[in-house]
């Protein structure tokens, strides 16, 4: 009998029992996996928000580069202990052709860290979700896909979202200091204005990374470890040469985004977040492995909500009744969208081919 299915019983062989508690039922088990793939999606979002909410922080490309270098460490030790065992050799020409696409992940990447400098962890989370409606209309575009009417209202709700989620963050802002020509006031203004344009630029970067790689990918015959080894092992030298040219490297700054009360745990953070790449790949792969792509699908929309609600536990953000809606608002429209696309994949599986195939 399948592990997954036998139950413990007081009658049971103690050699069963031990079974039921073995690797290979943990590895098997979709609890379990759909667990550990929401622990890393939010123990994530919560690192890096950490790692770049400093007050004087503004080291973002070394931070980065640091996430990119010890994933690759790791990648590389995981190789040479047999863990990872389908990973290809470096191959100079991929990487030209790859190159492009890894420059897109560190714009990705970059704007992801200023908007969550500026933006609290819901609202950086519900804005995100208007990347969804850019990538549906770039599969229209470059894909040839196509958008039904539930996806359509899922797409108004996420809109619907984003506004209530700005207009609860402003509101709770000018009341937080009373007068609107207060220049405290005026300067957390700007700030939010300032997050605002920086998770609109990495809405867009996000999408064209997304649809490129989509495009890119399928000639380079890539798997998952591939396409993580290529995109780390590829960004270090830009982040690292953007860190040298644009950020200053200078005993007083450095001083002040990695202050002597906090600088062992930012540290730390900052390997957590290497390696929450790597986990967070694995965790995927292992949802969808023992449950199904639907599943996971379904797991990522209802993770929003979770991530955003740990925002608002770890990090003080306002509980106010807009942002709460907001993040409700947020969370109904990804499950409205989510059960769009099982819809649709269902459809285009049961419809009849329209042409016969070509032969060779």
């Amino acid at each position: 009998m399948d592990d997954k299915k036998r139950e413990y019983s007081p009658n049971m062989h103690p050699a069963d029992a031990r079974n039921l508690h073995s690797p290979s039922s943990i590895t098997s088990s979709p609890i379990i996996s759909i667990l550990a793939y929401c622990a890393a999606s939010i123990s994530m979002t919560i690192i890096n928000k950490f790692c770049v909410s400093g007050k004087d922080f503004n080291l973002n490309f070394f931070f980065l580069a640091v996430q990119s270098l010890v994933c690759i460490v790791a990648i590389i030790v995981c190789k040479s202990t047999g863990f990872i065992e389908n990973l290809a050799k470096f191959d100079i020409e991929k990487a030209k052709t790859w190159f492009p696409i890894s420059l897109l992940l560190v714009s990705m990447i970059y704007t992801g860290t200023k908007a969550l400098q500026f933006l609290s962890v819901p609202v950086y989370t519900i804005f995100k979700n208007l990347s969804i409606i850019v990538i549906a209309y770039g599969e229209v575009l470059w894909f040839g896909g196509s958008v039904t009417p539930a996806a359509l209202s899922s797409f108004g709700l996420m809109v619907l979202s984003s506004v209530v989620a700005a207009w609860a963050d402003i509101q709770h802002t000018l009341n937080s200091f009373g007068d609107v020509k207060d220049p405290a006031a005026a300067a957390a203004l700007s700030s939010l204005n300032a997050g605002y344009m920086w998770v609109g630029l990495n809405v867009v970067c996000n999408s064209l990374y997304l649809l490129c790689m989509r495009k890119v990918i399928r000639k380079m015959n890539f798997k998952d470890w591939d396409t993580m080894f290529y995109n780390n092992l590829l960004t270090i030298p830009v982040l690292i040469i953007c860190s040298l040219v644009v950020e200053d490297w200078s005993a007083e700054n450095m001083a002040k985004n990695f202050p002597v009360a906090t600088r062992n745990s930012l540290m730390l953070a900052m390997f957590y977040s290497g390696l929450g790449t790597i986990f967070i790949s694995y965790a995927s792969a292992w949802c969808i492995r023992v449950t199904s792509s639907t599943t996971y699908s379904m797991v990522g929309s209802l993770n929003k909500l979770p991530i955003a609600i740990s925002g608002l536990i770890f990090f003080d953000a306002p509980v106010t009744f807009g942002s709460v809606s907001a993040i409700f608002i947020g969370f109904v429209s990804g499950i409205i969208y989510t059960r769009a696309k099982v819809r649709q994949s269902a459809d285009s599986k049961m419809s009849l081919p329209t042409s016969l195939p070509a032969k060779s």
